[in-house]
């Protein structure tokens, strides 16, 4: 496991809110673009390395222990059959965000389905195929449900998003014939 909540004191709650979860390490390649935009939010978050089927032990006590840790949203990736996400649902009420990942068989498609078809009571919510950065997003929208320097950070983003959009309709207006 390891800890990205550097300059602690510039954090939201000087405390670990979300957590990332991975059978893998060769996953942080995509789960990177996560850790890096809720540093953008100042969100501290913890990455550790557990498997729903290589170690469900340790992955109960982690998904049962995450609310007394203080942790908030679970974010939980997985390819092929896909099962972290949602057996660390099955033993926590936290929101859990899933990540398919793309893989070699169908493309991701076999992740992204197999997360979907949760029974009712055990929600996933779910990101496109390697969304990391949206999955560290939607978190950041949990949060700021109660939490007003990251709806600040929210507000910035859809800002700053509308702005490309408009930027992008000036130069394509240069571009072309119309006016």
């Amino acid at each position: 496991m390891f800890i990205f909540c550097y300059g602690l004191n510039s954090y939201v709650n000087n405390k670990i809110l979300v957590s990332i979860a991975m059978p893998n390490e060769k996953d942080l390649e995509v789960m990177n673009e996560s850790v890096k935009t809720l540093r953008t939010f100042r969100v501290c978050c913890e990455v550790v390395v557990i498997s729903a089927h290589r170690s469900p032990e340790q992955m109960i006590e982690y998904a049962k222990s995450a609310r007394k840790r203080g942790i908030e949203v679970i974010i939980a990736t997985a390819s092929g059959a896909a099962h972290l996400p949602g057996m660390i649902a099955a033993f926590t009420t936290l929101p859990v965000i899933a990540v398919p990942l793309r893989s070699s068989f169908l493309d991701g498609l076999d992740s992204v389905l197999s997360i979907l078809q949760m029974p009712i009571g055990v929600p996933v919510a779910t990101v496109s195929v390697n969304g990391a950065r949206n999955a560290a997003i939607l978190a950041c929208q949990m949060l700021s449900l109660h939490n007003e320097n990251v709806r600040h950070q929210l507000d910035k983003l859809k800002t700053s998003l509308a702005e490309q959009v408009k930027q992008e309709a000036t130069n394509v207006r240069s571009k072309s014939s119309i006016t």
